[in-house]
């Protein structure tokens, strides 16, 4: 939980306040194609990727489509079914071996009531999800792929660097090889 507490410190959290946060949170490794939610099941935590690629997907016409994929020192919510307490939609699975800190809505609810800043930090965690849902469904609708790419090359290049093509490029919703030509382009 290394990161996680350095993601906390660095945000301004210390003392009692950063030790309640730290005990709040589990410990979770993953192996490759592990689920960490499943579709038509209650997800349960939201987590912060220590180590490792974790893939948002679901299937459409029998063809795995990928949403979105987490990489480490970013937090990890399969938001609809958590804060609904309803089941998935979409399934989340480790694409590499992996790490994260999980907390339960329990332990997240005590943080909210019992620690000073807590409520603030993930009122803006919300926020933070929401927006990039709504800029991602905004995208998907009026940009073309060539423009989806280029903005993501603009806003979010640590992702092209890390997420295998395939991924990336069913989060474009383009086939592997209309990205490869879209890269060629864009160079």
């Amino acid at each position: 939980m290394e990161n996680l507490t350095r993601y906390f410190k660095a945000i301004g959290f210390e003392g009692e306040s950063l030790d309640k946060i730290l005990a709040a949170f589990t410990f979770r490794e993953f192996g490759k194609n592990e689920f960490v939610v499943e579709c038509g099941k209650v997800s349960r935590h939201i987590g912060f990727v220590e180590s490792g690629l974790f893939q948002y997907y679901v299937i459409k016409d029998g063809e795995e489509r990928t949403t979105y994929v987490n990489i480490p020192n970013t937090f990890f919510a399969s938001l609809l079914s958590f804060i609904a307490e309803t089941p998935s939609l979409e399934n989340v699975r480790a694409l590499t071996k992996g790490s994260m800190s999980l907390i339960s809505k329990e332990n997240l609810k005590m943080l909210v009531d019992e620690v000073p800043g807590f409520k603030e930090f993930y009122i803006g965690l919300l926020e933070s999800s929401i927006c990039g849902i709504d800029a991602s469904r905004h995208d998907l609708i009026v940009l073309t792929a060539e423009q989806r790419y280029a903005k993501m090359l603009h806003t979010e290049p640590h992702l092209l660097q890390q997420i295998p093509l395939q991924h990336l490029a069913s989060m474009l919703s383009v086939t592997p090889r209309h990205l490869s030509r879209i890269r060629n382009n864009i160079r």
